[in-house]
């Protein structure tokens, strides 16, 4: 047989994905395709090294080569129901229809066969019927404590039979029957067995997963199974009742009023943490919670999905969601469950008739339950801003039930001193909203009110949300009371208009004499939303004196200049992308770019940027911008699409040579403006 291209395997694996009717068929075909070339009936698996369990192979699977982390090899077995020839390639040969007794020897399971003559079970499934065999693996029998495998295959035969029968249902069922979320009565007392067939085709029945399925026999089918499966009879808030290693835990979901729904219908998981999991918490914050009916109810339901996973359905990270309303992302590292990337699952599957609970020995502590000093506690990026919180005297709005929102400066925004003054108290004051918002709500062009007493404005871009010159580098953490907003930079709010912010640099004294010659003075004052790329004094100087002198001497010439430098719109640094443009007041548009956290016009970088003014923003650069060649307009940040932080994706950027922190703080005693309410 030739070998199919690359072309024809993508259609060949769509198309019979399409016609696959289950998720496990899906991945069964895919499996089928990978194998094809070792043969008819050939399908690729892949085994976790160093261990028995394979799987059959999804697409994301074969090109990771990885199961719950751990590395994989391929193999190549005979798809179920076939058999190898010997003398010929692949499987060619159907296995041979037999009845379920027989059956159980030719796919492997002699164990389950041995038991079955052993408790005299072996007439029923080998006489007339239509049965379905969940027939454990020889490996499973073996894992079974020996004390427990001692009772069932002692003289006493009744027991085992009891454990065989409840492996088996009075009807044939395919895996195309075995639908997520159903129940089957057992052939002992009924009792249903409970199967789950999740979107990346791990079946599984009582959370043993199906490791060989569709075995057909002339009186059934058998599915092998990777352990011995026991009834199941009480709901999971019973299940808890009976554990008094779950005490606390069980006392948490009384006084939250859950005891109902966990013992309603559902197909719950419950990640149960222990009594010891509740001793890890400070009591002091554990005394609130649960003394807090909201916030209790909360913490528990974070504790729940929404939906039933056995341990066997996770083969990689996946988030997924709990009752309160947010995810965890629950994983695997080999044998073990993750939550949220830690390994503290301590035991797993323990059943009930309406969901499933996994031992946990921490407790999990989400956002919405935590006060904001929890939360910036909780937050290593921003522990410089929540110690100034605290030594700013700012502790009781941390700690108490106001509703505010905390705009908290990553710890690489806080450059120079750091020790507590009057204006740094200030500074800190003006980063907490007197109201609790949500960045999804913040609008362009809002105003928000700070302790502090100045208005802060809101700024929405293509590419960041902004409020004055910070932008928001995370998603917002939302706590009982109050929000905490991760932003990029220290909040410098406006002190005064674009020409107050230049006479009170010294950095810009010519620039200032030189707008005043222009007659710009008036326009830079008045209401607007500006951005000026202002030349420093170094810039000035570093030109030609007889170009300066040239230059100063023509209003008209030097109107144009300046002009130049003005864009009449407003781009704080985290506005800009690659290539942005601005039109000045005159001339052709600038053309600004991010490289290594630095703006640049033009090709000219910015040496200092964000100076926020009520009708705009300064930006000071040291050379006077020219207009760029045609050819090179594309190029004038070397190429770059490095960008300022992104809401979710990038991390904090600080403009080249910026002591920001420290001049807002200075800024505060130096300049001779009243603030803007």
């Amino acid at each position: 047989m030739k070998p199919l291209t690359l072309q024809a395997l993508a259609v060949t694996l769509i198309a019979t994905v399409i016609a696959a009717k289950s998720p496990y068929q899906s991945v069964l075909q895919h499996s089928r395709i990978r194998g094809r070339q070792h043969g008819p009936n050939v399908c690729a698996m892949q085994k976790i090294q160093g261990t028995d369990k394979k799987y059959f192979t999804n697409c994301k699977q074969w090109y990771h080569r990885k199961i719950c982390g751990k590395p994989t090899v391929i193999t190549y077995e005979c798809c179920p129901g076939y058999e190898k020839v010997v003398g010929e390639k692949g499987c060619p040969a159907a296995l041979p229809l037999v009845n379920i007794y027989n059956t159980l020897g030719v796919v492997g399971a002699t164990t389950t066969k041995m038991y079955s003559e052993r408790a005299s079970l072996q007439g029923e499934i080998e006489g007339p019927g239509s049965f379905t065999f969940f027939s454990p693996s020889n490996q499973a029998w073996a894992a079974l404590p020996t004390e427990i495998l001692d009772a069932l295959v002692s003289n006493v035969n009744i027991e085992l039979l009891n454990v065989l029968h409840y492996h088996m249902v009075n009807k044939r069922l395919t895996s195309e029957d075995l639908k997520h979320g159903s129940s089957f009565p057992s052939m002992y007392q009924d009792f249903d067995v409970h199967i789950q067939h999740y979107p990346n085709g791990i079946v599984t029945v009582n959370c043993a997963r199906l490791v060989k399925t569709d075995q057909h026999a002339t009186n059934g089918i058998v599915h092998i199974v990777d352990r011995v499966i026991t009834a199941i009879t009480n709901n999971v808030n019973s299940f808890l009742d009976t554990d008094e290693e779950l005490e606390s835990l069980q006392t948490a979901i009384a006084a939250a009023g859950l005891s109902t729904m966990l013992e309603s219908e559902g197909s719950y998981t419950i990640f149960a943490p222990t009594n010891e999991a509740f001793k890890k918490i400070p009591q002091e914050m554990l005394d609130r919670i649960l003394g807090d009916p909201v916030a209790l109810k909360d913490l528990l339901n974070y504790h729940i999905l929404k939906n039933l996973h056995c341990s066997e359905s996770i083969v990689s990270g996946t988030p997924l969601e709990t009752l309160q309303g947010t995810v965890l992302e629950v994983g695997c590292d080999g044998e073990g469950l993750t939550l949220n990337g830690k390994t503290i699952v301590t035991e797993k599957d323990k059943l009930g008739t309406n969901g499933v609970v996994h031992y946990i020995n921490e407790l999990l502590i989400p956002d919405s339950v935590k006060t904001l000093k929890e939360l910036a506690e909780g937050t290593p990026q921003v522990s410089t801003a929540t110690k100034l919180f605290q030594d700013a005297g700012l502790g009781p709005h941390l700690t108490g039930s106001e509703a505010v929102t905390l705009i908290a400066p990553q710890n690489d925004a806080f450059k120079g001193s750091l020790t507590i003054t009057p204006e740094l108290r200030k500074v800190m004051r003006n980063h907490i909203l007197k109201s609790k918002f949500s960045s999804k709500s913040l609008y362009h062009g809002q105003e928000l009110e700070t302790l502090g007493g100045n208005k802060l404005r809101v700024f929405v871009f293509r590419n960041n949300l902004c409020i004055e010159n910070a932008c928001i580098a995370a998603h917002d953490k939302n706590g009982r009371y109050a929000t905490m907003f991760i932003v990029d930079q220290v909040l410098a709010p406006p002190m005064g208009t674009i020409m107050d912010v230049l006479k009170a640099d010294s950095r810009f004294s010519t620039l200032v004499d030189n707008i005043q010659k222009a007659g710009l003075t008036e326009l830079l004052n008045k209401k607007g939303t500006y951005t000026i790329f202002a030349p420093t004094n170094d810039a000035f100087r570093a030109m030609p004196p007889a170009d300066l002198n040239k230059l100063t001497r023509d209003p008209k010439e030097l109107t144009k200049l300046l002009k130049y430098h003005i864009g009449d719109e407003f781009l704080i640094s985290g506005a800009v992308t690659s290539h942005t443009r601005v039109k000045p007041l005159s001339g052709d548009k600038l053309e600004l770019g991010m490289r290594n956290s630095t703006m640049y016009v033009n090709r000219v970088p910015v040496v200092d940027g964000d100076m926020m003014a009520t009708n705009g923003v300064v930006h000071a650069v040291g050379s006077i911008i020219k207009p760029l060649p045609p050819k090179t307009v594309s190029d004038q940040a070397g190429g770059s699409s490095t960008r300022r932080t992104s809401a979710v994706r990038a991390g904090p950027q600080v403009m080249k040579n910026d002591d920001l922190f420290q001049k807002v703080v200075n800024s505060r005693s130096s300049r001779t403006m009243s603030p803007v309410q």
